[in-house]
């Protein structure tokens, strides 16, 4: 099963890596991010994409790995969500939110996915720490602010709205009331 393979080979790819916060391992976002894009009924590529999605961005893992290993369409949705790390952080943050307005379908289902499950343990860090939890950030409150709200607001960007799945009203939810300072 592709999922199965695609899990295994990002537990290897992250095996070592933490989150900026608390002591997780970090493979356990790429299955949160999976997950998140299997409830919504996404296809298989999607979901695969999810367990991949920071491998090329995080580890020693390339595009021509994942398309070698994975094929072109998950090597695709991996691509339209990783950063260009040589870019500032305000440059890949930028890129990001507008090409959440006009990237296809499934690489905005990844980034929302992958962008929900970091404001979810970025709100469960913030009940634990407090204002502290932002030193765990190269950018403060205000910057965190400034991009996870533009990219919320620029993802339902023409898309017809029986066609969004319920983790994007969700996330754009969780913005809302987390940034409403």
């Amino acid at each position: 099963m592709l999922k199965e393979k695609a899990r295994v080979f990002a537990e290897k790819a992250h095996k070592g890596q933490f989150r900026k916060i608390g002591n997780q391992e970090m493979i356990a976002h790429p299955i949160a991010v999976a997950k998140i894009l299997e409830a919504a009924g996404l296809p298989e590529e999607v979901v695969v994409a999810g367990y991949l999605h920071d491998t090329v961005e995080d580890t020693n893992v390339s595009i021509n790995d994942i398309k070698n290993e994975f094929g072109v369409e998950v090597a695709r949705l991996v691509e339209g969500n990783t950063e260009n790390k040589e870019l500032t952080w305000e440059e890949r943050k930028q890129h990001t939110i507008d090409w959440v307005a006009k990237a296809p379908f499934e690489v905005r289902a990844l980034i929302i996915a992958d962008k929900l499950d970091n404001l979810q343990s970025m709100i469960k860090g913030y009940e634990e720490l407090g204002e502290e939890l932002w030193s765990y950030f190269k950018r403060g409150y205000e910057q965190q602010k400034w991009y996870f709200s533009s990219v919320c607001h620029n993802v339902f960007k023409d898309l017809e709205n029986d066609k969004i799945p319920a983790y994007f009203f969700e996330y754009k939810r969780l913005v809302d009331s987390f940034f409403q300072k």
